[in-house]
């Protein structure tokens, strides 16, 4: 008898077995379809960006800056903060029509008749207006847009008062995209980078570059009616012309880079929530109609 009822014990359970399998089929034939179809969208939602950034620190304003302590050879220079691991919490967001950032000159931010190198990150969100400007004004002039009306060119760069430029024609960049833009000039010839990697040829360059009293300006000239639409961020502007492996090691660095080179480090506006200048030189900018953005980490990725 007991063996009997073993087995009854065993058929039946059997027969659940088979009855719970039949129901897992069934749902995954009724639901399968929907399951598939949320694991897709997931799927292009992150392709966007949508989760871009999600679970990584968001860095305040300030977090890193570089200190500059005494004068001359005595002068010791470090980063202080949080200076790497961390994104930016906000990002500058620019109108196309009438928004920029306007930095006095000072006798800080002086950059030699020689050498300079800007490098910043940039996602245009439209044509903008008359060659949109990146940085403009006393020792720099960097143009940028997708539109002909300058030149044919995407982006240009020219000392103020010198011949000869250096730009991207072959290679355009996209609307909504996040993209590290560089250029060094040597005092012989400017070099363009985008993405740590040189693009084109190193375009020859004659004169000097204009030390004038204009102020910097970030993302728009205003005398001149030329607008950049989209965001800007972390905007380094040196008096040396960096090595290509450094300007490597700043794309690589991220969004959130600290300065390369920190005792040549002349201007640093992270534009992390304000206008301040993190460089140690007191340029600090004056933030006209411009949008802090949070929501800035679609078309993102890190490098």
């Amino acid at each position: 008898m007991l063996g009997v009822r073993t087995k009854k014990q065993i058929d039946k359970r059997f027969i659940e077995f088979n009855l719970k399998s039949q129901s897992a089929m069934e749902y995954l034939m009724t639901y399968g379809w929907a399951i598939l179809i949320i694991a897709v969208v997931l799927g292009a939602l992150f392709q966007l960006g949508v989760f871009s950034g999600i679970g990584t620190p968001k860095a305040q304003p300030g977090n890193c800056q570089v200190v500059k302590v005494g004068s001359g050879i005595t002068q010791t220079i470090s980063l202080e903060g949080e200076c790497q691991g961390q994104q930016p919490e906000y990002v500058a967001q620019f109108n196309g029509g009438s928004s920029f950032v306007s930095v006095p000159k000072t006798s800080s931010d002086t950059v030699s008749g020689t050498q300079i190198t800007i490098s910043t990150w940039i996602s245009e969100s439209g044509a903008g207006v008359n060659c949109p400007r990146i940085l403009d004004g006393g020792a720099v002039n960097v143009q940028y847009t997708f539109t002909a009306n300058c030149g044919g060119t995407d982006i240009l760069w020219r000392p103020e008062t010198s011949g000869g430029s250096v730009s991207l024609n072959s290679n355009p960049l996209s609307y909504n995209t996040w993209y590290d833009v560089a250029v060094t000039y040597n005092g012989v010839s400017a070099v363009l980078y985008v993405d740590g990697q040189q693009v084109g040829s190193p375009a020859a360059l004659t004169g000097t570059l204009n030390t004038g009293s204009a102020p910097i300006s970030i993302g728009g000239n205003q005398s001149e009616g030329s607008w950049f639409a989209g965001d800007i961020s972390n905007v380094q502007l040196y008096n040396v012309s960096l090595a290509p492996a450094e300007i490597s090691v700043l794309y690589q660095e991220g969004i959130s880079g600290a300065p390369i080179r920190p005792q040549n480090i002349v201007g640093w506006w992270p534009l992390n929530g304000n206008a301040q200048d993190y460089s140690g030189n007191n340029n600090n900018g004056q933030p006209s109609g411009i949008t802090f953005s949070s929501s800035w980490t679609s078309g993102y990725t890190q490098p």
